[in-house]
């Protein structure tokens, strides 16, 4: 996203979604759902809006910036 400036917010949003992707891949929305739950018990409710902003970045078609690494792996093959 050249060119675009954001804010504190939505730069420390993407950060985590990122994190989150590199640690869990698939299994992201997931953990930032889990995470906003548990703000929400909390009643911590500035840091929910954060986890449900992770949240929507993490679904909104997968932008590239939160695109898991992929690990580049050879085969080991046995032979005898």
């Amino acid at each position: 996203m050249p060119g675009v400036i954001l804010n504190d917010d939505e730069r420390r949003a993407r950060q985590e979604a990122h994190w989150l992707v590199k640690e869990f891949g698939a299994e992201a929305p997931l953990y930032a759902a889990m995470k906003a739950e548990k703000a929400i018990e909390q009643k911590d409710f500035s840091r929910c809006a954060r986890w449900k902003r992770v949240l929507k970045i993490l679904t909104d078609d997968r932008p590239a910036e939160v695109e898991p690494r992929r690990n580049k792996r050879r085969a080991v093959t046995n032979r005898a």
